[in-house]
């Protein structure tokens, strides 16, 4: 029987842009599937009264420059972007709506490698967000509508809910058989919850 994670995903987050490059290579080799669920982080961050800005001063000094090892671990192409954070409920539901063409992991790795390699914030935008999609041969009109639907604005609230009862607290997350691995650091943990 084919196991899934699923993976639970904001472009906001910079340990989401390094879990999902490592996942996929795992998921690939074990022959399982990778279902993606986009949520609003933020909404879930202030659901728990959590903001990034309350961390001590001396972690986030140091937070950048570990990120920058995990891209030289990994051989990623990661830079900081200019503009952080980023509001990204345009993209969460553009990443919904393309699964109306079977495109939706293809828009998610091309928002993430614009946003976190190449320092491109307009994919929060529609006009970013429909360039990328004419990139992976969407319509980019046809997904900005489809986007702003009442259905697909509805199902990213109803995500986000899902992802709130299921306990998730942050992203990324990813599920295996019902338990929750929370990090871009627990690549090890979902690989033997996929071999178990």
């Amino acid at each position: 029987m084919l196991k899934t994670v699923d993976f639970y995903w904001d472009l906001g987050s910079t340990n989401t842009y390094f879990a999902l490059n490592l996942v996929k290579p795992i998921v690939a080799r074990l022959d399982a599937e990778l279902v993606l669920h986009p949520f609003n982080l933020g909404y879930v961050f202030r659901h728990h009264n959590y903001a990034l800005t309350d961390e001590p001063a001396a972690k986030m000094r140091n937070r950048l420059r570990d990120l920058e090892r995990w891209a030289q671990r990994y051989d990623l192409a990661f830079r900081m972007p200019d503009r952080f954070p980023i509001k990204t409920s345009r993209a969460l539901r553009a990443a919904i709506a393309a699964r109306r063409w079977d495109r939706e992991a293809k828009l998610v790795d091309m928002l993430f490698a614009r946003y976190w390699e190449h320092n491109d914030a307009s994919v929060v935008e529609n006009e970013g967000i429909a360039r990328a999609a004419q990139v992976i041969g969407l319509d980019g009109q046809a997904l900005i509508d489809a986007a702003d639907s009442p259905e697909v604005r509805q199902a990213l609230i109803d995500s986000t809910n899902t992802a709130l009862e299921a306990g998730i607290f942050g992203a990324p997350t990813m599920v295996v058989d019902g338990e929750i691995f929370w990090g871009k650091d627990r690549m090890e943990f979902v690989e033997d919850a996929l071999q178990s």
